[in-house]
């Protein structure tokens, strides 16, 4: 079967030409965005209820820009001021960039990551005197926690913000050629939303081993999957199914 539609279960990227847009002039196909979860925060109560003191913390580990919203909304809310003298250990350059929302980035001790969690690492070992906290959602990829024990890091965990299932009953009689996940919550969301889902005809495409699973466990056919030696970014693995497709 032809595609035609294609649903992107993400907010849509606030870049001009993004690789979906240019995507979606090269194919020929409609491309929406519709986030299947979003980020709600955690009231400071509840960060004072898991016992922590922003003061008694000298670094920050931060894994997105969720995570520095949510820490700086904390500091806020706690009337907490955050001193220039404290260090943050970002987990890539855009994550670091977007501290400049909050700090003046020339000023600060910013420590910055190449992509992964686990190539931050090396960087956070050099500095095991510092007491470390990790702003994150209650869905923390359980790779971090591991990371952190393995190199015997003074650390804590802060619930600063929650991943919440959207409501999607606009979708319930609309139907897309190709849906795109990028998170084992994602589909959750589509089965929370509509407990009767049935694939038919569309295509599912997933990002990640842990997405590929989710969605085999949940009886879905996975027929596009990224990354790939191939195919890195799903615009790329994308583009590949639908030319293949679309020439039939």
């Amino acid at each position: 079967m032809k595609v035609k539609t294609i649903l992107i279960s993400q907010p849509e990227p606030k870049v001009e030409n993004s690789p979906y847009s240019e995507l979606e002039e090269r194919l020929k196909v409609k491309i929406d965005f519709i986030p299947f979860i979003h980020v709600e925060g955690v009231p400071s109560k509840n960060v004072r209820q898991q016992k922590i003191d922003l003061s008694q913390y000298s670094a920050i580990i931060l894994t997105s820009r969720n995570a520095v919203d949510h820490f700086f909304r904390i500091a806020e809310e706690m009337r907490y001021k955050v001193p220039d003298s404290l260090k943050y250990f970002c987990q890539s350059e855009a994550v670091a960039y977007y501290l400049q929302k909050y700090v003046v980035y020339r000023k600060r001790k910013i420590y910055v990551g190449k992509r992964t969690f686990q190539e931050l690492t090396p960087i956070i070992k050099k500095y095991k005197t510092e007491k470390f906290l990790l702003p994150s959602s209650d869905m923390l990829k359980p790779e971090i926690p591991k990371q952190l024990n393995k190199i015997g890091v003074d650390w804590t965990k802060g619930i600063f913000y929650r991943t919440v299932v959207s409501d999607l009953s606009h979708l319930e009689k609309v139907f897309y050629d190709i849906v795109v996940f990028f998170s084992p919550s994602g589909i959750k969301s589509l089965f929370e939303n509509f407990p009767d889902f049935q694939q038919k005809d569309t295509r599912i495409a997933v990002f990640g081993n842990s997405t590929i699973k989710a969605a085999k466990e949940h009886g879905l056919v996975v027929n596009i999957k990224a990354p790939a030696p191939e195919t890195p970014s799903m615009t790329m693995a994308l583009e590949k199914y639908v030319k293949k497709e679309n020439k039939k």
